[in-house]
């Protein structure tokens, strides 16, 4: 067996072997959109050659030569008409599908072109409307990311690629969306948004795309818009669902009833921090993110061709807002929910509104304390935890509990993941208790004596193994800890005679510090 050195060794270079092709990656990535910024450009020049241009250096008598070429030159200075059409000719082309569209037309295509658009996030929500949006041919598209692509990333952010793992999402989006179409200007912002830079990244364009992931983001950059008067097309997904919410339309003043509500008029409160999901622990499946990054560029689209004048105060009538609800396998697939208006009160958006540029540049807004943060879960003694190491001493060479040889059936290991995780990957010989069965278990019986018929069956098969220690192990940590209590609430510790107890950082420290194959998912 490898000494814990020579592991180490191999480890370090394992790391400095993906650091290189990291690098190596954005490098070609980079390369490649010199190459592609290299092709355009010569395009561009070979279809401004004039096709009259001629070698007039033989065969014509030098005074003739000066007379056509001053006849030339007073022609292009002197006889130049004004441009006869308002897009170029391969505008037209490549928009042609859309411009016969009632809804978009010339006037719509020529608001589209005169438009800038932020989108925040380049994820799997960003991804897709920037493509769309960037197809369509808006003008100027921003994007804001600080987050570099990681292959978990792939199956549903489309704009990036294998060869660009590693490299910044938002210069991995611009490769991609200068390929797509060269006559859009792709405007880089590479950092998360933050109250203090808000306002001065939001006030150039006209309109915002909220493509994050996080409670605070999303109050921040409602918050921004409502101060600029910029509109808000907001989305969300998780698992098989998504929602969708054009807000701030119209973008009137503060206290003008006539105003789109905020994200803060249909939200007052955050959700508690510790029901809100990432795509990392609640999963989410890439077409459903799609279909909502795709939305969220219609609804931009609708917002930006429709016709200025029927935005002037005297004429609005806002049709009611809505938040439009996904399923991705539900029967129907969408369903509407009709909203409130502006809240009399809101803190952003009515005339009592407490939020000014002021206090948001200044940074005295804490949108992270608003919504609050889950702390790393330390409900356990040091006596109640064995870290990864001892635990793989136990299960290979000796307990550290009793320092003899185990036998198969030494001990008990629960895993506590939810079933789908569990048969992607588990240790060898451990059983599974889903987190959720243990919480309702324990809703359940917080009234009623633990034992009898009322009493679940993993229960009482514990039980029914009075002499083993229970080891508990999750993804990260955080859900053994509170099944150990539980357990021991269910009084499965025989009044402290039976050791239970979690293993220190789950499966992800197994995989950092034991075994390195076990699958990172």
């Amino acid at each position: 067996m490898a000494s814990i050195s020579v592991i180490e060794t191999i480890r370090k270079q394992i790391a400095s072997c993906e650091s290189q092709l990291r690098d190596l990656r954005q490098q070609l990535a980079e390369a490649e959109h010199q190459h592609q910024q290299r092709e355009q450009e010569r395009m561009r020049q070979d279809s401004s050659i004039d096709p009259l241009t001629h070698d007039m250096s033989y065969g014509i008598h030098d005074d003739f030569r000066s007379e056509v070429f001053a006849a030339l030159s007073h022609t292009e200075e002197d006889y130049s008409a004004p441009k006869r059409w308002p897009l170029d000719m391969s505008e037209y082309k490549r928009y042609g599908r859309q411009l016969i569209l009632s809804g978009i037309g010339l006037q719509g295509q020529l608001r589209l072109k005169n438009a800038s658009v932020l989108v925040i996030g380049v994820g799997g929500l960003g991804c897709p409307a920037a493509a769309y949006l960037v197809g369509a041919g808006v003008g100027t598209i921003g994007l804001v990311d600080g987050d570099i692509v990681e292959e978990s990333n792939l199956h549903r952010q489309i704009l990036h690629s294998t060869s660009r793992v590693g490299m910044s999402k938002v210069d991995s989006a611009r490769v991609f969306l200068s390929s797509l179409n060269p006559n859009v200007a792709v405007v880089p912002h590479i950092s998360r948004l933050a109250p203090e830079s808000a306002i001065s990244v939001v006030e150039s364009y006209d309109m915002v795309l909220d493509c994050t992931d996080t409670p605070a983001s999303r109050y921040l950059i409602s918050d921004t818009c409502v101060l600029l008067g910029k509109p808000l097309i907001s989305a969300s997904a998780l698992k098989l669902e998504g929602q969708l919410m054009t807000l701030n339309n119209p973008p009137l003043p503060p206290g003008d009833s006539r105003g789109g509500p905020c994200y803060r008029c249909i939200f007052p409160k955050p959700p508690p921090p510790e029901s809100v999901l990432s795509c990392g622990d609640g999963g989410i499946l890439g077409p459903v993110v799609g279909v909502m990054g795709v939305l969220q560029a219609l609804e931009a689209i609708k917002v930006l061709t429709k016709d200025p004048g029927t935005l002037a105060p005297e004429h609005v009538n806002p049709e009611p807002p809505t938040l439009l609800i996904f399923n991705g396998y539900g029967n129907p697939m969408f369903r509407s929910i009709r909203l409130r208006t502006r809240k009399p009160r809101c803190a952003a958006c009515s005339s009592q509104a407490s939020i000014t540029s002021e206090a948001l540049n200044s940074g005295s807004l804490d949108y992270v304390q608003f919504c609050g943060s889950v702390s790393p879960v330390d409900a356990l003694s040091a006596n109640e935890r064995i870290s990864v190491d001892n635990y793989a001493k136990l299960r290979s060479h000796i307990n550290p509990f009793t320092g003899m040889e185990p036998s198969k059936d030494s001990h008990i290991l629960v895993d506590v993941r939810e079933k789908v995780q569990f048969g992607l990957c588990s240790l060898e010989g451990s059983v599974n208790i889903p987190f959720s069965k243990v919480v309702s278990t324990s809703l359940n019986m917080s009234n009623v004596q633990t034992s009898g018929p009322q009493e679940p069956g993993w229960v009482s098969e514990l039980k029914g193994i009075p002499d083993r220690p229970i080891f508990v192990v999750c993804r990260l940590g955080n859900d053994s800890q509170i099944t150990v209590k539980k357990m021991k609430e269910l009084g499965l510790d025989q009044g402290g005679q039976r050791w239970i107890g979690d293993i220190k950082g789950g499966l992800k420290a197994w995989r950092e510090k034991v075994e390195p194959d076990f699958p990172d998912y």
